[in-house]
């Protein structure tokens, strides 16, 4: 079994900017990290949900850099149907990967989504439309 490699992680508060957008997230990442990893929150998730920050600190542990982000803004989080538009949320990640392969840190790294609910509709979306080749996309299985 392969020991988990340790990395320098460093955490830092991003908002992303598109017009009137702006999204509100996490980036974690170090220097000789093997990927990134976009969450993609559903059904009112956010990026402090504990159980993404959770799922996003093993990543890191293995030496894959994260961005958790809100994918609506606090304006919109108030209208339910928001929650439920899944080509909104795809849209947004989107936006967030955009960013990403904008960012000197992140730009040269292979990108992967991951989204439970709503959100792996959204991720499943967005690997579908990106105009690169994510390199994963994922959503967490149920134990039945």
């Amino acid at each position: 079994m392969a020991v988990p490699q340790r990395h320098h992680m460093v955490e830092e508060a991003i908002t992303i900017q598109d017009g009137q957008t702006a999204l509100d997230g996490t980036l974690t990442v170090s220097s000789g990290v093997d990927g990134i990893v976009v969450f993609a929150h559903g059904s009112g998730s956010g990026r402090f949900s504990p159980r993404n920050r959770s799922v996003a600190q093993h990543l890191q542990q293995g030496g894959i850099a994260t961005l958790l982000i809100d994918l609506l803004m606090k304006d919109e989080e108030n209208d339910r149907r928001n929650v439920f538009d899944i080509d909104l949320l795809a849209d947004r990640v989107l936006m967030a990967s955009g960013w990403l392969r904008e960012d000197t840190r992140t730009r040269q790294l292979p990108l992967g989504y991951f989204g439970a609910s709503t959100g792996a509709a959204a991720a499943l979306q967005a690997a579908a439309r990106a105009s690169f080749r994510p390199a994963a996309a994922g959503v967490p299985l149920r134990r039945a």
